[in-house]
C-alpha cells in the first residue's frame, strides 16, 4: 500500500504555487491538484480560480499538504499573528480518505506549527463539521457572535 506523506509547505507555500511541487520536491502540477481537490471535495471552495488561490497560499501562514503517490489527498492552511490569534482555513480530506485520521493529521499539523502552537486562540469556522473539531478539542463559543459583511465586487 502507498504511503501517505504530510508536506509541511514553507509560509507563502511558494514551491507549490510557483512550480507546483509535491513530495520530494517534485513537480507534480500541484495548483491543479489543489483546485481539483477543492473542487471535488469542498463545496465551500469548488470553482475558485488558479489565480485566487496562489494567493490565499501567498498569504498563508501555515500551508501543508497530504499526498498519496502524486494525487493530492488533503490540504489545510492557516493565518496567524503569531501571539493572539491564528484562523485554520480550508481543512480538507478527499471523501474516500476520510475517518482515517487524516482531517486530524492535518490540523495537528497547523496546530504544531511555530507561528500557531503558542498563540492565545484558534478560530476557525465549519458547515458540517463541528463533531470531527469538537472531538479534536475545540469548542463552541458562546461568548463571542460571529458576523459577517458580504463585500461586493468592484467593477
Amino acid at each position: 500500500m502507498a504511503e501517505i506523506k504530510l508536506i509541511h509547505h514553507a509560509k507563502g507555500a511558494p514551491g507549490l504555487r510557483l512550480f507546483g511541487l509535491g513530495p520530494r520536491m517534485r513537480p507534480l502540477k500541484g495548483m491543479l491538484k489543489l483546485k481539483r481537490l477543492l473542487d471535488d471535495h469542498a463545496f465551500w471552495a469548488h470553482g475558485r480560480s488558479k489565480k485566487d488561490l496562489e494567493t490565499i497560499l501567498a498569504n498563508s501562514s501555515v500551508v501543508v499538504s497530504l499526498w498519496k503517490e502524486d494525487k493530492m489527498i488533503g490540504f489545510g492552511r492557516a493565518t496567524s499573528d503569531s501571539i493572539y490569534r491564528a484562523v485554520l482555513w480550508d481543512i480538507v480530506v478527499a471523501n474516500e480518505y476520510q475517518s482515517k485520521g487524516l482531517g486530524s493529521k492535518i490540523v495537528n499539523a497547523l496546530l504544531d506549527s511555530p507561528c500557531i502552537k503558542k498563540v492565545e486562540r484558534v478560530y476557525l469556522m465549519t458547515t458540517h463539521c463541528s463533531n470531527f473539531y469538537l472531538q479534536m478539542g475545540f469548542k463552541v463559543s458562546t461568548q463571542q457572535t460571529l458576523l459577517i459583511k458580504e463585500i461586493e465586487e468592484n467593477n
